[in-house]
């Protein structure tokens, strides 16, 4: 059987999807690495709202699909830019949230690290924006989660230079109860945060970055570096003071930061592991037996997959990681907060299926084709 998928020239053409899922099971707890997928949430697809009203979430549906993490052994980054923080999740969304995926990690065993952020606030001074900072650490301590220190749009327009980002954090890190991680997110992501650390030259940010590390080095978990690219990562990574660990966000290069090299590599905490959750899973298996060839054959195909969900804009990536649950069979419709599923054309969600289905990442391929056939159909392709 074959299904006719849109491309980017106007045209249909003949696929054929696999009849089989990629085999893979769930094993033991990962040694090697520490491994986060950012996790997305699930719209309530019968609430009376709108793209600009407040987030419905299908609370069921959401801590179903990271149950469905955890059983593989990953770590959950909640309330992150997966989860549509800042696009379509509000900060009264967001705190519900980490209340009830804390709860559920907790009567699971599953970890789980959770962002803090300024979005409550739209505007203000940096001493707002600290203040801002500080209601969201606390919630994220109250809820017995890790926190991940989230980079702040507020802040961004409201500091005049380094200072008050050294102000900020220093201040955040020294009331931090436990180690937190730093997230570095680049504009490609969000365009609000241009010219993070107080500077647009990258060199420069960097410097503020790590001089901001080297002051709390007891307080710092790790960092996660969200700026696709790989060589300025490893720069970076190996300029950190021991103990503190380099979460890799890049989602273009993440197999080789992931494996690394002879002076080092990089734990994960990636928006993609949301899709690629098992086979990630058992990629970093076979890495903790020590067998990099072998973590890489499984992971580097993923590669393309990854590159056609995050082009540019970058940041409307999540419509294709929710399109992907959808056709897995993790919820029963395409609806994302916010309407962001209609960010992307039907032809680059044509090609994501495509390549999804060709890793074998549908654990019913026929489910996910009559899926793909049904959002085919609505849009008035011919079956």
């Amino acid at each position: 059987m074959t299904i006719r998928l849109p491309d980017a020239h106007g045209g249909l053409r003949a696929y054929e999807p696999r009849t089989e899922p990629l085999a893979v099971t769930a094993g033991t707890p990962f040694t090697s690495r520490t491994v986060f997928s950012a996790a997305h949430v699930v719209a309530d697809p019968f609430a009376d709202t709108t793209p600009d009203g407040p987030a419905a979430v299908d609370w069921e549906a959401t801590l179903a699909f990271r149950r469905h993490l955890w059983s593989h052994g990953l770590g959950v980054a909640e309330a992150m830019d997966t989860a549509q923080r800042g696009m379509g999740l509000d900060w009264a969304g967001a705190a519900e949230l980490i209340r009830r995926s804390s709860a559920e990690a907790r009567s699971v065993g599953g970890r789980i690290a959770c962002g803090v952020g300024t979005d409550q606030l739209a505007a203000g001074t940096p001493a707002q924006v600290r203040a801002a900072y500080e209601e969201q650490l606390a919630a994220v301590e109250e809820s017995g989660a890790q926190a991940i220190l989230m980079a702040s749009r507020a802040l961004c327009a409201a500091a005049s230079g380094p200072d008050d980002y050294l102000e900020v954090y220093g201040h955040l890190l020294r009331q931090a109860a436990e180690p937190v991680v730093l997230h570095w997110l680049g504009p490609m992501f969000d365009p609000a945060l241009e010219g993070y650390w107080g500077t647009s030259d990258l060199d420069a940010a960097t410097e503020v970055f790590l001089e901001v590390i080297a002051a709390h080095p007891d307080k710092v978990d790790g960092i996660k570096v969200s700026l696709l690219d790989a060589g300025r990562e490893v720069a970076l990574r190996r300029r950190l003071p021991d103990g503190v660990r380099c979460y890799t966000g890049d989602d273009f290069h993440y197999p080789e930061l992931i494996a690394g090299d002879e002076q080092g590599f990089s734990h994960a905490l990636l928006g993609i592991f949301d899709p690629l959750g098992p086979l990630a899973a058992q990629a970093v298996r076979v890495l903790d037996t020590g067998d990099v060839t072998g973590f890489r054959a499984l992971l580097d195909p993923t590669v393309e997959l990854s590159r056609h969900l995050f082009r540019a804009p970058t940041r409307f990536y999540k419509t294709g990681v929710v399109f992907l649950a959808w056709l897995a069979g993790h919820q029963t419709h395409f609806t994302m907060v916010g309407g962001l599923q209609s960010a992307r054309s039907l032809p680059h969600l044509a090609r994501a299926y495509e390549l999804a289905d060709g890793l074998g990442l549908f654990p019913d391929p026929k489910l996910a084709e009559d899926r793909m056939k049904t959002l085919l159909s609505l849009h008035g392709v011919d079956r």
